[in-house]
């Protein structure tokens, strides 16, 4: 029997903003415990939540980013039930009308195996703010588990997909180009690891051909593309083959466990009357006005799509290269500073995608930490496209200006690489490799191409490196065409 799978995320977005959504409490992370938790967010009797303007704006932000509609009136309301770490017994979250309603987001989906790469449009139900809860500390102290309510009241924005993903590859991409795209637009940090954007996954299957959907599993709080993809898999998996046996699947949360690669149930899922949401009586409807709309809309960024457009027309870039380019701002934005500083864009894209990301990517660093500014790099550029230094001798400088060493022509300088472009000196060292390299003129001269290339080398060894290639290359071929 075949199988459809279907899935969708339920995104928590930890909003950029200086202050708790209800409160002026700080966020700022890694704050001893409990010493921001302040009197509101644990509803101490007769405080009342004022809402975060900043929080609206990001909200705002996101959903003109994804041609989303963004009501005129939305509604807070109160999500009830009990942890420990939700002192108050309910949540404030938006649920029949939310702040951000239907958009999309079109994702480009890796090749797999012989699968080749393709775009896909994964329609967004909705988008709502709600405050974050506090989180149980096991182990702090030997033999006892505590709470820490400094999250408590943290803003988020919750990003809730329709059911439109058909594999773990899609869901993933989905989940990386949300990640991207809330950081482009600066509404969200997305470290993962401090849970700044954390997902939750519905999973079900179905036998291909029928209609009705299958009973979905809800993997909560996965804060990795790794273990989301893992997670994904083993679940699909698992349901195929409980339904193969003749089991039943029935609606849970899960949890996923990185150690085992599997999933397991934590407690039965709940539906929405289970919460017996109500309008939250303290908080007035959020209404947002056309001006408002404007007044965020002036403040958007460029978005992917748009600049990468404008990457191709505007520096003749191909569509792979303006692609890789824009699927981070920060690159996107070193690349730009790079060719206005003089830099050929070719040039600039290849190096910005080549041997800076590699740097970044081994040193697991961000690209605002790169030790070669945009500035450097072009003045690197610019002494290759002059020739004054070779490819070649370029990576030793591009090297060598990672490690700090100093500034291009002062490395150029220190290590002897500048390049020999005088042809009256090339054409000596060239007449010195043809009079004492004969038998591979002979070989040359009988159509043995190769030949040719192992001259190529005689000359650059002859030189020690410092001749100008594509002079060599010149002068070469017409002594031998003689």
């Amino acid at each position: 029997m075949e199988w459809e799978v279907f899935i969708g995320l339920e995104t928590h977005t930890q909003l950029q903003t200086n202050t708790k959504i209800f409160s002026g409490a700080s966020v700022k992370y890694g704050a001893e415990p409990n010493t921001q938790a302040c009197e509101v967010s644990i509803a101490l009797p007769g405080v009342l939540p004022v809402l975060n303007k900043q929080a609206v704006h990001c909200a705002i932000k996101f959903g003109l980013a994804i041609n989303a509609e963004i009501a005129p009136r939305s509604v807070f309301a109160r999500k009830n039930y009990f942890y420990p770490d939700l002192p108050k017994g309910y949540q404030i979250s938006q649920f029949e009308l939310p702040v951000v309603g239907k958009g999309a987001v079109t994702i480009q989906v890796p090749a797999v195996g012989k699968n080749a790469a393709y775009e896909k449009v994964v329609n967004i139900t909705r988008a709502h703010l709600e405050e974050d809860a506090g989180k149980s500390v096991h182990g702090a102290v030997e033999g006892m588990s505590g709470i820490d309510l400094n999250r408590a009241g943290t803003p988020l924005l919750e990003i809730v997909t329709e059911p439109d993903m058909r594999s773990a590859a899609e869901a993933v991409a989905y989940a990386k180009q949300l990640h991207e795209l809330v950081q482009w637009i600066g509404i969200c940090d997305g470290n993962m690891q401090e849970g700044s954007f954390r997902c939750d996954v519905n999973v079900s299957v179905r036998p291909k051909g029928t209609e009705k959907l299958g009973t979905r599993r809800e993997i909560k709080n996965l804060n990795s593309f790794k273990f989301m993809q893992q997670a994904i898999e083993y679940e699909t998996r698992w349901q195929i083959e409980t339904l193969e046996d003749g089991g039943t699947i029935h609606q849970a949360t899960v949890l996923f466990n990185p150690d085992t690669g599997e999933t397991r149930a934590m407690r039965s899922k709940e539906e929405a009357n289970d919460y017996r949401y109500f309008p939250d009586p303290d908080l007035l409807p959020l209404v947002i006005t056309e001006a408002d709309k404007a007044l965020v809309q002036a403040e958007m960024p460029e978005l992917p799509e748009a600049m990468k457009a404008r990457f191709e027309t505007q520096y003749g870039l191909s569509g792979y290269d303006a692609s890789a380019l824009t699927t981070s701002r920060e690159l996107a934005d070193y690349f730009v500073a790079t060719v206005n500083a003089g830099a050929d864009a070719k040039q600039a894209a290849n190096w910005a995608m080549g041997s800076v990301s590699a740097k970044l990517n081994s040193e697991d660093k961000p690209i605002s930490a790169s030790p070669v500014s945009a500035l450097q790099l072009a003045q690197l550029l610019k002494r290759i496209a002059d020739n004054t230094i070779s490819n070649n001798a370029a990576k030793q400088v591009f090297e060598a200006m990672w490690n700090a060493e100093g500034d291009v022509d002062v490395i150029i300088e220190a290590k002897g690489l500048k390049q020999e472009s005088d042809s009256g000196a090339i054409e000596v060292i060239i007449d010195e490799v043809l009079a004492a390299n004969a038998a591979m003129v002979d070989e040359f001269k009988a159509g043995k191409e190769k030949a040719f290339n192992a001259l190529v080398g005689q000359a650059m060894k002859a030189s020690k490196g410092k001749a100008n290639p594509a002079q060599v290359n010149d002068i070469l071929k017409r002594k031998l065409s003689v």
